[in-house]
């Protein structure tokens, strides 16, 4: 089969496209081939070994420990070991890799069955691989660390992202009035998926309007944890899911303190991949609660590409990975 592979950090020009033994189930694992799969700010992270915190995390110190980047994807079962009792040969899948070594940019892989979920039937294999990381953590980084009521206000930074459309739609889905950031360009796209308000942070600083927000979810924080802390209501909670190394480490030094001394919390998500939330997300998606937004199209040769334009940091909504065979 063939396969994105990475046997050393770097940017995008290390990864190859190479041909590989096709993959084979144990006991516990279904063997998909891959129609679709999605790239996400990880695989970026995963493929520079950036911040260096990752490599400590088990992804390998020198070089990667796992050597196929890719954690969300979609595709037909094609086996199934002999202790899976959720699926069968035929199956249509989707899911997340990224608790078993990744593996998303190649022709075929193996998952474990709590990796995956039936995909609904009313959606393309390209619109539900898109659906995997960045839903799962828009909805713990709002309801588990966020914990979002229905009529609070909450504020999404990076409305118009991979999370961010996620997150505008999982928190109207609990009842909450969201208020998106987003450039010029994505206003209407935001308003469009269920925002009731957006603001332009070109032109306006949300941080200076005179508004407090319950929740703020930033999936492109960019600025002081402080400024953050002066538009919360006094028991508001802010959630960092993603943004630049220096807010990360600003927020691990000045998050705790903050908690420690107020009423209000700021606090960080590392998202957990589960089957429970899958499944979560699979009725939002079924139920028209939430929809996808695809950004661009790459085929597996075109990874490389598809990571270099994620990495610039202005797509709106997610890059999808089309395996051309299939």
């Amino acid at each position: 089969m063939k396969a994105i592979l990475y046997t050393q950090y770097g940017s995008p020009d290390v990864l190859q496209l190479k041909e590989i033994e096709k993959p084979i189930p144990k006991e516990d694992e279904v063997l998909v081939k891959i129609h679709s799969a999605s790239a996400n700010a990880g695989d970026w992270h995963l493929l520079r070994g950036k911040p260096f915190l990752i490599r400590l995390m088990g992804f390998g110190l020198l070089k990667p420990k796992n050597q196929i980047l890719g954690a969300d994807i979609a595709g037909r079962v094609e086996a199934v070991g002999k202790n899976v009792k959720q699926f069968q040969p035929g199956d249509e899948v989707f899911g997340d890799l990224s608790e078993g070594g990744f593996g998303g940019f190649a022709e075929y892989v193996c998952a474990k069955e709590s990796a995956l979920v039936l995909k609904p039937a009313n959606m393309t294999f390209e619109e539900v691989a898109a659906v995997p990381a960045a839903a799962l953590t828009a909805l713990q980084g709002l309801r588990d660390q966020g914990q979002i009521q229905p009529g609070q206000k909450v504020l999404i930074n990076g409305a118009s992202g991979g999370v961010g459309t996620f997150a505008v739609q999982i928190a109207q889905s609990f009842g909450a009035e969201v208020t998106g950031v987003c450039s010029t360009r994505n206003l209407d796209m935001v308003r469009s998926i269920g925002a009731d308000h957006v603001i332009d942070y070109t032109k306006e600083d949300f941080t200076k309007n005179g508004q407090h927000y319950d929740l703020i979810l930033d999936a492109a924080a960019y600025r002081s944890i402080l400024d953050y802390k002066g538009i919360l209501t006094p028991n508001g909670i802010y959630v960092f899911v993603g943004g630049s190394t220096a807010q990360l480490f600003q927020l691990m030094f000045l998050g705790p303190w903050i908690s420690m001394t107020g009423r209000k919390k700021i606090v960080s998500l590392f998202m957990e991949p589960n089957h429970k939330d899958l499944v979560f997300i699979k009725e939002l998606l079924e139920t028209g609660k939430i929809t996808v937004v695809i950004d661009r199209r790459y085929s597996l040769s075109e990874v490389p590409e598809a990571i270099r334009y994620l990495e610039q940091g202005h797509a709106r909504g997610k890059v999808v990975i089309t395996l051309e065979d299939n």
